[in-house]
């Protein structure tokens, strides 16, 4: 059984949480009588915590509007997920400044037991990702992913101070449909009023935000996600590649991501759709998945796979 200070404080991460719960919620969600629970109302109002009583037929508790709640309180286990949760986003790139990831781990790290401080260190210094390290230069400032954040869900369409691939630096009115981050950066995806398309922009890239005050309506359904990956399987590369393989699709899906080719259903197989600049890298992609293809176009990849296929004869006859 639990013990009454550690209710009291789940009490108090309730209302955090909450604001307000009725006195049944609370009873419910600590496994204690209502009576008890106005006890630990109580208890946090003596340790000085305003918690306001409301009364009748579905009377509660809230916490006092503005009132800053004392530092955050973490179970062992909790540290350790938000200690890990750092390392993998600052190794893959996730954080938007690697000083305040920095800072947020060494924070935790002190007040965590020594023994489990030590156990957590180890783990940090062996543990090894198949992602890749992510550029400092690919990381934009919170400001940036906070304000993309705060326009996308109130439908506010922007200025965007944006720097090209060619370095050229313009403004564009711009309505972020969703913040999506791909193989180590951030993309914010939505209509670009200049060109009048669906384009992901690095935020990386963006040099300055504006409000304009002004909104809009994004499209019903929307996933910024799915156009993302759709974009990168489809985007201008010199070749156009259509390959019928014989296999399941759910298989298939979890072998080629989505920002590599498009998937579906055909009669005889799945049918792979993607854009390719190399016919030779997707000659070995096809040979690596070990399923039975037939290429439908171009002519070009048949004789790329040809060439890998007598190749890789050469290489095995030593």
């Amino acid at each position: 059984m639990a013990h009454p200070a550690a209710r009291v404080l789940a009490m108090l991460e309730l209302l955090q949480a909450h604001r307000r719960m009725t006195v049944g919620a609370l009873a419910e969600r600590l496994a204690v009588d209502e009576r008890t629970v106005r006890r630990y109302a109580t208890t946090l109002a003596d340790l000085g915590i305003p918690v306001t009583a409301e009364r009748g037929r579905y009377g509660g508790y809230r916490l006092a509007p503005g009132f800053k709640l004392p530092p955050l309180m973490l179970t062992d286990d909790e540290a350790v997920a938000v200690a890990l949760g750092l390392i993998a986003a600052d190794r893959i790139g996730l954080t938007a400044e690697a000083p305040a990831a920095a800072a947020a781990y060494a924070k935790i790290g002190r007040v965590l037991p020594a023994a489990l401080a030590g156990r957590l260190a180890a783990l940090r210094e062996t543990l090894g990702f198949t992602m890749r390290q992510a550029g400092d230069h690919d990381a934009p400032d919170s400001g940036t992913l906070l304000r993309l954040g705060a326009a996308t869900r109130a439908h506010e369409r922007l200025t965007l101070t944006y720097r090209t691939r060619l370095d050229r630096v313009g403004d564009r009115d711009f309505d972020p449909y969703g913040l999506v981050f791909h193989a180590g950066r951030w993309y914010a995806v939505g209509l670009d009023h200049g060109s009048g398309e669906v384009r992901s922009l690095r935020a990386d890239r963006i040099v300055a935000i504006t409000p304009t005050g002004r909104a809009f309506r994004p499209p019903p359904d929307f996933d910024a996600v799915a156009h993302l990956n759709r974009q990168w399987a489809t985007r201008a590369y010199r070749w156009t590649v259509e390959v019928l393989i014989d296999g399941d699709l759910t298989e298939l899906r979890r072998r080629i991501p989505p920002s590599t080719a498009e998937l579906s259903e055909a009669d005889g197989g799945v049918l792979m759709r993607c854009r390719a600049e190399r016919l030779d890298g997707m000659a070995q992609m096809l040979a690596g998945l070990g399923r039975p293809f037939t290429v439908v176009t171009p002519d070009e990849l048949r004789t790329a796979v040809a060439e890998y296929a007598a190749r890789l004869l050469e290489w095995s006859a030593g």
